[in-house]
């Protein structure tokens, strides 16, 4: 039996689920503006644990959202993985955060093209097919309407940019999912449990977050 602790922090969500052979057992999430990361990540980790009735030697493995996304929401999910990993000996697993946007949607034909807010009409987004397999590197992209336009197939755009996407992105063929928001630590589990029985694991103490760009300090006026 694997019980593996999942983490994602990449987006304003704060999301931490228990997964026992790559089935969700539980999971505890909250979205606010203000980023709460540092203050509910522990503590959801502990209530799950509590609830659960599992102990952190049950846990085989930490499984973190590696990004694209906010740098400071990686930066603390990253961290706190790799401090349990090493207090507790064991195995540290990233997963693709687009691709567990992706998870949440389920259709037949078509793509998913998931996207991450950076800034302005700027996205992280990936392309992915109706079977959640990666067609289409992650890349930063700068929206405009010429963006997708080549594709014939039905596209639907999920993320926590879809308000502003839809000023620019309005061909007939593009749908929006404007109940999907957010990645959720809920939809790592099925992920995170295929890279552990394939052993497909990070170097703890190397692994850094997957930023995509780097961080830049705004100048001071």
């Amino acid at each position: 039996m694997s019980y593996i602790l999942n983490i994602e922090t990449a987006t304003k969500n704060c999301s931490v689920s228990l997964a026992k052979n790559g089935t969700t057992v539980l999971w505890k999430e909250i979205a606010e503006q203000g980023y709460s990361h540092a203050e509910k990540l522990h503590v959801f980790i502990e209530e799950i644990l509590k609830e659960s009735g599992i102990n952190f030697q049950e846990i085989k493995a930490i499984a973190v959202s590696k990004g694209p996304g906010s740098y400071t929401g990686l930066r603390i999910g990253v961290s706190s993985a790799k401090g349990l990993c090493y207090a507790l000996g064991i195995p540290l697993i990233s997963i693709d955060t687009l691709q567990v946007l992706t998870k949440q949607v389920v259709i037949e034909n078509g793509l998913i093209v998931p996207m991450i807010d950076a800034r302005r009409m700027e996205v992280y987004s990936a392309v992915f097919d109706a079977n959640h397999t990666k067609i289409m590197e992650v890349q930063a992209e700068v929206l405009s309407e010429d963006s997708y336009a080549e594709i014939t197939e039905n596209i639907y755009f999920i993320g926590d940019c879809q308000e502003k996407c839809q000023t620019v992105l309005t061909k007939a063929n593009f749908t929006f999912l404007s109940n999907i928001v957010f990645p959720s630590a809920k939809d790592m589990s099925a992920l995170s449990f295929a890279k552990f029985t394939q052993n497909d694991f990070e170097d703890v103490a190397y692994f850094e977050p997957f930023y995509l760009k780097d961080f830049m300090l705004p100048k001071k006026t």
